[in-house]
Formats: C-alpha cells, structure tokens, sequence
C-alpha cells in the first residue's frame, strides 16, 4: 500500500519541456498532499512544488514559479509535474512524495515517497 512511481524524467535540452507523472497507489489520493523534490548531486533534497489533497490549492518554489505547473488526475490516480524552459540547474533526480493534511516544502511531513526520476537539462 501507498506507492507512488515516477517517470518522465529524461535528457532535455535547456528551454525544452518535461512532464514528470507520478502514480499513486493504495490510498485515497484527495487524503493526500502530494509533493515534488529534487536533489542535485552534493545538494540537499529541496522542494519543488506541491498539490493539496483537495487539489485547489499549489504551492512552487520561486525559481521555477511560472515555469513549472503541478496538476493531478484523480481517475489516474496521477500527479504530474509540467516543467517548461528548463535549465541547467533544473538537473537533479525527482521525487514525488505524499504528505497527510497538508503541503509542505520540507522533507520531514511526507510519509511515503517514490524511486524518483532523473532529469538531466544539458545541450
């Protein structure tokens, strides 16, 4: 019970387009807020964004505000992360995550979490 599976991840050109998915499994998804991290080599694994259960309400970081939009789709079950004019510095491996209640941008409130999925933005 309660997987989540990344993919999408892949080698992108800087300002080209990815769309990460990640599929939940074993819970309700709208108990749920559901979250995407990345961690860079020799980083720390930050926020990137974040859906509340209901799905009315997302949260970005501020560098990929207006570039990066978090959607869900409840008969899939899936969460997905669009990433426009990506950057070099979007490189990292990604997680989605799921957290009780509510969103948060710190790792510690999400209880379950994926495999994640690379993305490499390089030319």
């Amino acid at each position: 019970q309660l997987q989540l599976v990344e993919s999408g991840g892949g080698l992108v050109q800087p300002g080209g387009s990815l769309r990460l998915s990640c599929v939940v499994s074993g819970f309700t998804l709208n108990y749920y807020a559901i979250g995407w991290f990345r961690q860079a080599p020799g980083k720390e694994r930050e926020g990137v964004s974040c859906i509340s259960r209901s799905g009315s309400s997302t949260n970005y970081r501020d560098s990929v505000k207006a570039r990066f939009t978090i959607s869900r789709d409840v008969a899939k079950n899936t969460v997905y992360l669009q990433m426009n004019s990506l950057k070099p510095e979007d490189t990292a491996i990604y997680y989605c995550a799921a957290a009780r209640n509510y969103c948060s941008g710190y790792v510690f409130p999400y209880d379950y979490w994926g495999q994640g999925t690379q993305v490499t933005v390089s030319s």
